[in-house]
């Protein structure tokens, strides 16, 4: 009788809570899609623009740098509230609204005719482009997964990597066939028809909205009473930093360190990468190719990286990325042969695999998800200031000295810096741990 009574109180239990399709892994497609669909407003892409529309605006490299720094800093700035309209409104309002405004920007960049209209393009694409596009495409992953977040991250890095390796070849492909004009264009459509109308019909904020849980397993929730909007916060697994504690923590600042190198680093190098080579009697093509190269590197190595993210402290495996930078910087800096562009390359392609997983989720690992968008914005914003500058010291040295070698080597010597700082910080705590993380809030 009892076995029996058992049995049938299971088979109820079972009937009671049928299985589900979890749709996370459907949602990691938009996260893909838009880190890929980043690609018109990335350094990775605008690279193949620089020298044509230099030559068209019969502008030096320093100027043409400088408009690209100013629009950065202005990206950066407005990302922490970028960051907050997202928490606000969600991924499904947010993404095909950024995706709309990139296509309309791109529009810009194909009509851009004197200096001022470069400030105004520079600025639309790299504010809609690298920032609000690439940070929703991040706030998917941490709002679908926890346990999983680190393999969730490899697969949507994956858009990521095949934008580093598709947009510069189309570019050189778009630009020798039809003009630069033209390629803007035909990025404008591509952007249009790929994200804003399959966001709106099937995107989705959170798997609470459908009534699932992150990784599709439910979670040992302690439920509360409703709070006064007649919300039901769940007391979750994660601690929910406000951004500022974010801010008076001193192991925010240490992985900052990771990213500010990271950004200021890679971006400068990708920026003037056709010249830096150039100088070793590299062609411009082999230039171009070595960057989807690099992505394809970082693409192989993605679930690697992705594993390791899941079983592997977040500030040992950055540290290791940091050495792999100032190896490959100083791959180009004093490059022996030739052919050690495609060690360069490897190394890149390793590093960045890391940074767009682990480097990527250890701010909602280590600090929640409730306030994930505005804390990874706050954090993407300095990154992205770091990026500004990225371009500015390898341009004046070019220029002043007839050399990128002096800012080479500081960009060599800096991620070092970073490496002994990252490896010295560990998870934090909150001191007020008993916030809990509201996983029902309105979009």
């Amino acid at each position: 009788m009892t076995v029996t009574s058992t049995a049938q109180q299971l088979d109820h239990s079972s009937n009671a809570r049928p299985k589900r399709l979890f749709v996370g892994w459907i949602m990691i497609g938009f996260s893909a899609a838009a880190q890929f669909m980043s690609g018109p407003g990335q350094s990775y892409s605008v690279s193949a623009f620089k020298k044509p529309m230099q030559d068209t605006l019969a502008i030096s490299e320093t100027n043409l740098s400088f408009a690209y720094f100013v629009a950065t800093i202005i990206s950066g700035l407005l990302l922490p509230w970028t960051g907050r309209m997202i928490d606000r409104f969600g991924a499904r309002v947010v993404l095909p609204t950024a995706a709309s405004l990139l296509a309309a920007s791109c529009v810009v960049m194909s009509s851009v005719s004197s200096v001022a209209g470069l400030y105004v393009g520079f600025t639309l694409i790299r504010c809609v482009g690298q920032g609000a596009m690439w940070l929703v495409g991040t706030w998917i992953v941490g709002e679908w997964f926890l346990r999983k977040r680190g393999i969730a991250t490899a697969v949507s890095g994956l858009g990521s990597s095949l934008s580093v390796m598709f947009f510069p070849l189309l570019n050189v492909y778009l630009i020798n066939r039809y003009g630069w004009q033209t390629a803007w264009k035909w990025h404008a459509v591509i952007v249009a028809i790929s994200i804003v109308v399959p966001a709106i019909l099937f995107l989705r904020n959170r798997p609470e909205d459908i009534g699932q849980h992150p990784d599709g397993i439910p979670p040992d929730l302690d439920i509360r009473p409703n709070d006064s909007k007649g919300r039901v916060p769940n007391k979750f697994t994660e601690e929910a930093w406000t951004l500022s504690e974010v801010l008076a923590n001193a192991t925010f600042w240490k992985l900052l360190s990771v990213g500010i190198c990271a950004g200021m680093i890679g971006t400068g190098i990708v920026f003037h990468q056709e010249t830096i080579l150039g100088a070793y009697g590299i062609s411009k093509t082999l230039a171009m190719q070595l960057i989807s190269i690099q992505a394809a590197v970082g693409t192989l190595a993605a679930f690697w990286a992705g594993r390791l993210t899941d079983r592997v402290p977040s500030e040992r495996l950055l540290a290791v990325s940091m050495l792999m930078q100032s190896a490959a910087v100083a791959l180009i800096c004093f490059l022996p042969h030739w052919t050690f562009v495609f060690l360069f390359a490897a190394l890149g392609g390793l590093h960045g695999s890391i940074i767009r997983t682990a480097g990527t989720i250890v701010w909602v690992n280590y600090y929640g998800r409730l306030n994930q968008g505005v804390i990874r914005g706050a954090a993407m914003s300095a990154m992205i200031l770091a990026a500004a500058v990225g371009p500015l010291p390898l341009a004046i040295s070019q220029d002043k000295l007839g050399t990128y070698r002096p800012a080479l080597i500081a960009f060599a010597i800096l991620p070092l810096i970073s490496m002994m700082l990252v490896r010295t910080a560990r998870k934090p705590t909150r001191v007020n741990a008993t916030q809990p993380v509201d996983l029902a809030k309105d979009p």
